[in-house]
């Protein structure tokens, strides 16, 4: 059993003992707590898979007309790459590590279950492939923080591969010092449904890519000023919001691994409740923010501060009540609406706000568990913060430095100028809409997820 899983599934264990008498239905009982906790997994599962999609409207809403069929590309390949490298290398990597250990190991990962109904085990809690699926999807969705990030200049092979070894190897390895029962999980370290783990481990690694990378073609100028570049979509990225907003029920509520008692029903009630109210603080936070800074209200700050909250609520959506959901969804809010003009500020070119919404948001989220959980500590929170950033970022440099340095990371300008769209697949979204025979000379332009088009503060 997986060391995410075993504490609570001892949980529902002994919540059901002292709900139910003890009678000659155990054996049902425990069939019925492990269907249950199994279907928890699974539909969970399902509605984290529905975030790729989330994450494929979003940015494609969010970048340009021209780079749009190339963006979808990379996200249904992305998932699928993912899964393969979780199967082969990942999953074990994560959950085959000792306790206190660092690393986990090389191996295919294969269920526990026998095929026959009549010799199939109840002891785990849980069907063993419902968990893996449950954590193949997680997965997904890190390296589904990356494509938005670097979009519009990034070719198509070498960010597949990056994505290959994020999702085979980085991701793994961090992943199990905590969830995998290693040496932070011995710490204390505590990070409910991933808002380090998943979120800023993805937005570290689209840091460095956007470093390594560079700006856009036209982003910025010499003298420093930011040319807005405009979305191509703004109603299909608000569809992608509420699509992550969807699944984000299943990322967090079904990180309580277990639905076989009362307790286990009241729980993912309130992760349910207090995800929901997050993001309506986030969106809060941005919007009055906005209004505050700039006199009117910018829709795409608006949207990735709904993700903010999100992101921050991760770490623990159970211990708070509502009212503090409320509360840190919308400083989460806040916090990317501030951050993501100051990256502009810096020229560090984050085409959908990935970097605020992730890891700004992912690790303020990750310090606040100790207000509401008293098993974790500030100290043990930034011991994890810091061995996360310590692991991924030098790993992450270093992939995209040998891609830069063999087949190449970045489109030619000619290309980025006509589009990747025709550039990498020969494939425009909205024909209707482009010119196919005479490039642009100028940058038309992508807002950054929230304050592209805002002025410069």
């Amino acid at each position: 059993m997986n060391q995410r899983t075993t504490t609570k599934l001892a949980a529902t264990g002994a919540a059901a003992l002292a709900i139910l008498p003890a009678t000659a239905f155990a054996q049902e009982v425990s069939e019925t707590q492990f269907v249950l906790n199994s279907f928890l997994f699974l539909f969970g599962g399902v509605l984290v898979m529905f975030m790729a999609a989330g994450f494929c409207m979003l940015e494609a809403g969010l970048v340009r007309s021209k780079n749009v069929a190339d963006i979808c590309l990379k996200n249904v390949a992305l998932y699928s790459l993912a899964g393969v490298a979780y199967y082969f290398i990942g999953y074990e990597l994560m959950y085959g590590v000792g306790e206190g250990g660092w690393i986990g190991r090389l191996a295919v990962w294969s269920p526990s279950e026998l095929a026959s109904d009549e010799t199939i085990s109840l002891e785990s809690g849980y069907a063993s492939t419902s968990d893996w699926f449950f954590q193949m999807v997680f997965v997904a969705t890190a390296a589904s923080i990356v494509s938005g990030a670097v979009a519009e200049r990034v070719k198509l092979t070498p960010f597949l591969l990056f994505v290959l070894v994020l999702t085979g190897i980085i991701y793994p390895i961090q992943g199990a010092w905590s969830w995998g029962g290693g040496f932070l999980k011995t710490l204390g370290f505590s990070d409910f449904a991933g808002s380090t783990i998943v979120h800023a481990a993805g937005g570290w690694a689209a840091l460095t890519g956007v470093l390594i990378l560079g700006a856009r073609t036209g982003r910025y100028d010499e003298e420093g000023g930011i040319h807005p570049m405009p979305a191509s979509n703004v109603p299909l990225a608000t569809l992608g919001v509420f699509i992550l907003w969807l699944g984000w029920f299943g990322f967090n509520g079904a990180s309580q691994l277990a639905l076989g008692s009362a307790a286990d029903v009241v729980a993912v009630s309130q992760i349910f409740a207090n995800t929901n109210m997050a993001a309506a603080g986030g969106v809060l936070g941005a919007f009055v923010y906005c209004k505050a800074r700039f006199g009117r209200v910018d829709l795409s700050l608006v949207l990735n501060g709904a993700l903010g909250g999100l992101v921050t609520i991760t770490a623990e959506p159970l211990t708070p009540s509502i009212g503090q959901a409320i509360l840190f969804g919308s400083m989460g809010g806040l916090l990317v609406s501030v951050a993501t003009p100051l990256l502009d500020k810096f020229k560090i070119d984050d085409v959908v706000g990935a970097i605020p919404v992730h890891l700004f948001a992912g690790t303020f989220g990750t310090l606040l568990v100790p207000l509401t959980n008293a098993e974790a500590s500030f100290v043990t929170q930034m011991i994890g913060i810091l061995c996360v950033a310590a692991f991924v970022v030098p790993l992450s440099a270093l992939t995209w430095m040998g891609l830069k340095l063999t087949l190449g990371i970045r489109l030619p300008a000619e290309e980025e100028i006509t589009g990747s769209d025709l550039a990498e697949i020969g494939l425009v979204a909205y024909p209707e809409f482009q010119n196919l025979t005479t490039p642009t000379a100028e940058p038309v332009a992508p807002a950054t997820s929230s304050a592209a088009a805002l002025p410069a503060e």
